[in-house]
């Protein structure tokens, strides 16, 4: 493909008026062609924030003028995840999907098969694989300076002691809710990542909060081919916030404490560009490497946080649909932390540890 490639975004809720869209506008090479919402205050929204862009009910608009788009974006519900992309793909066109890209890895396989038949991109938004924080410690484990890791625990936890509502908090199946779906594609991801396939998964999933249906409060142990054990927290009802890394090697650990400030930014409508820096952290919210001390108390030396980059995740969508290298993240990578899930699902619901 060469010139701008033209975008249509499927949804325009939080996933797709935060993340997606302002990413979008601002890769050299996308334009956002067309928002797919039913809504009207989004659409109203979509036509404010980005003059021009066309505005359609239903997906199903997209197919009919296929030929006058370069690429799928779908930031739905995840219930709608597979039928829309399956739909998508067998129109001839590209696709991107939110996390998590299905409820199953066997339905993830499909898509990626689908896509494969017909030599179309498939690829899943894990945005979170370009946080400031997890770029740094990669760039840590890479260069050798925590020796051989032993364990990394990594923390997605939240204050919301009440419950906000909608599907994300929906304990019926068919609506992908829960936070071991939402929260924990993010830290299975990154723990993939960074330590290779998994072999082996503990998980213990709870429901804390009055009127919850979905687990709110959820623990995932993961035993790596390699050996690494993963300790991954996600949780709705953490009272007191533990740290975003804590990861133990035979030469020192990495502690690392508070969020990315890239989601942070985008609620706020602030955009990327070049003619300012991005995901850029204060020195105060720096990370500390050492061993034998507490970083609680200032021990260790501080390890500057490199700058998140979400706008990496489009700019290799659109390299990949002009110069046909592999998209950023693979639906098959995504396959295998659906495989991890699902374990995790079975262990809490069983008492039993799983092996895959």
């Amino acid at each position: 493909m060469t010139g701008t490639l033209r975008v249509g975004l499927v949804g325009y809720g939080l996933a797709g008026s935060v993340f997606h869209a302002p990413l979008i506008a601002a890769t050299e090479g996308l334009v956002l062609d067309t928002v797919v919402t039913a809504n009207p205050e989004r659409r109203e929204q979509a036509r404010t924030a980005f003059p021009g862009v066309r505005v359609a009910a239903s997906a199903d608009e997209l197919w009919t003028r296929a030929g006058e788009l370069d690429l799928i974006v779908i930031a739905s519900p995840n219930k709608t995840h597979v039928p829309v992309a399956t739909a998508a793909l067998k129109a001839g066109l590209p696709v991107v999907v939110d996390k998590p890209v299905a409820g199953t890895a066997a339905e993830a396989r499909g898509l990626a098969a689908l896509a494969e038949e017909r030599g179309l991109l498939l690829s899943v938004f894990q945005n979170r694989r370009w946080d400031n924080d997890f770029l740094t410690l990669r760039s840590l484990v890479e260069r050798g300076e925590l020796g051989e890791v032993q364990r990394f625990e990594s923390r997605f936890e939240r204050w919301r002691p009440q419950l906000k509502g909608g599907w994300r908090e929906s304990g019926a199946p068919e609506e992908i809710g829960g936070l071991l779906y939402d929260l924990g594609s993010h830290v299975v991801d990154q723990a993939l990542v960074l330590f290779g396939p998994a072999v082996r998964v503990y998980a213990e999933a709870d429901v804390r909060r009055a009127g919850a249906e979905a687990d709110d409060d959820t623990f995932i142990a993961l035993t790596h081919a390699g050996g690494v054990r993963s300790h991954l927290y996600v949780s709705a009802t953490a009272a007191q916030l533990g740290p975003r890394f804590r990861v133990l090697g035979s030469r020192a650990g990495y502690v690392k404490y508070g969020l990315d400030p890239q989601e942070a930014a985008l609620r706020e409508g602030l955009r990327p560009s070049a003619d300012a820096p991005w995901g850029v952290e204060p020195e105060a919210a720096w990370g500390r490497l050492g061993a034998g001390e507490s970083p609680v108390t200032g021990g260790g030396v501080p390890v500057e946080t490199l700058p998140g980059d979400y706008p990496a995740y489009y700019a290799g969508v659109a390299r990949a649909l002009r110069e046909g290298t592999p998209p950023p993240v693979t639906a098959h990578e995504a396959a295998a932390a659906l495989d991890v899930l699902e374990a995790a699902r079975r262990s809490a619901r069983e008492g039993v540890a799983v092996t895959l």
